[in-house]
């Protein structure tokens, strides 16, 4: 998952708006708060998320302390949410203990959310021919299944490794590293695979080599990993959402199998089709553009299946994620 940064603003594929436009727009159709006995206020862009088919949310900060996430997704109108359960960047690592999972647990019970992951540390690398930084990241990787089994998350994403070395090696090192933290870790968090954009020597960039690294689990494990895919990163890959949509899940379902599909990132993208950039842009301002987002918010086979949105923030956070879910809610609308 690429950071949200604060960027300079990018023309739109749509139809070009001036901004004052687009501002007065938006303040014309702001719609209903909503109220379900949860404390603090919906953001005025947010929508109601009680109706959400599947469970759809963003990736939100934890600054405050883990229950905090309650609370900012609630304010965008989040039925599903996202989070690092540490700093992602940073090899330091931590327990969560009974009251902070207690905390947690009761801060989700009565908001809409019916669907939580996190997304693992960006320092972890499985498939790294480095003795030390292999161990190290087996080590981080069964610390982040730890807290996800606390928490009682339902998923957790992780981008495979980087190979470094041979493409082969690097794809069995993987293979071999989450073997041994899913079984030195049960739990019920599952845990679903990201695909990459596939630059540089970055593994999980083709459908293929994902269903490779999958098949390669012992059947023992298989129920517990399944898959993540952003649409930012396919499209980066090569697969292209706006001309051959049906032609890309026709072949996930052939190659991997949309039983398998646990999630997906919803990201428009700054980069070009094929470009392996992982440069993630608000939906419907980027390159992918608004249409293969309708298809996604009504397509029947991924009807159940969570989406989560790891968008731009820019300098509001909360308005530009409730928009952009307010937005996708409005695609899914006949």
């Amino acid at each position: 998952m690429t950071p949200a940064r604060k960027t300079a603003p990018k023309t739109s594929v749509a139809a070009p708006t001036a901004p004052a436009a687009r501002t007065a727009a938006r303040r014309k159709t702001t719609p209903a708060r909503w109220t379900d006995g949860v404390e603090g206020e919906p953001h005025p862009l947010a929508t109601d998320p009680r109706g959400d088919r599947a469970p759809l949310g963003a990736h939100v900060s934890i600054a405050g302390g883990m229950p905090q996430a309650a609370l900012r997704a609630r304010e965008i109108g989040a039925s599903a949410v996202q989070v690092f359960t540490k700093q992602a960047n940073r090899w330091l690592e931590r327990e969560i203990d009974t009251d902070e999972a207690t905390a947690w647990r009761s801060a989700f019970a009565e908001s809409a959310v019916r669907w939580s992951c996190a997304h693992d540390s960006y320092l972890i690398n499985l498939a790294s021919p480095d003795p030390e930084l292999r161990t190290r990241s087996i080590a981080s990787f069964r610390a982040e299944l730890r807290r996800c089994h606390a928490l009682g998350l339902d998923a957790l994403v992780s981008h495979p490794g980087n190979f470094m070395d041979e493409r082969a090696s690097g794809l069995a090192r993987n293979v071999d590293g989450i073997i041994e933290a899913l079984e030195a870790e049960p739990g019920q968090t599952q845990l679903l695979m990201e695909l990459t954009a596939g630059q540089g020597t970055v593994l999980g960039g083709t459908l293929e080599e994902m269903a490779a690294l999958l098949e390669a689990l012992p059947p023992t494990l298989a129920s517990r990993v399944g898959v993540c895919l952003d649409t930012a990163h396919v499209w980066a890959a090569g697969y292209d959402l706006r001309e051959d949509y049906d032609a890309l899940w026709t072949r996930f379902d052939d190659t991997i199998g949309l039983r398998r599909l646990g999630c997906l990132h919803l990201n428009d993208s700054k980069a070009a089709l094929g470009s392996h950039l992982d440069r993630h842009e608000l939906i419907g301002e980027g390159t992918i553009g608004i249409e293969p987002f309708r298809r996604i918010m009504t397509d029947a086979r991924l009807a159940h299946v969570p989406r989560i949105i790891e968008t731009p923030k820019g300098d509001e956070p909360a308005a530009t994620d409730a928009r952009m879910l307010t937005l996708l809610r409005g695609l899914a609308t006949p």
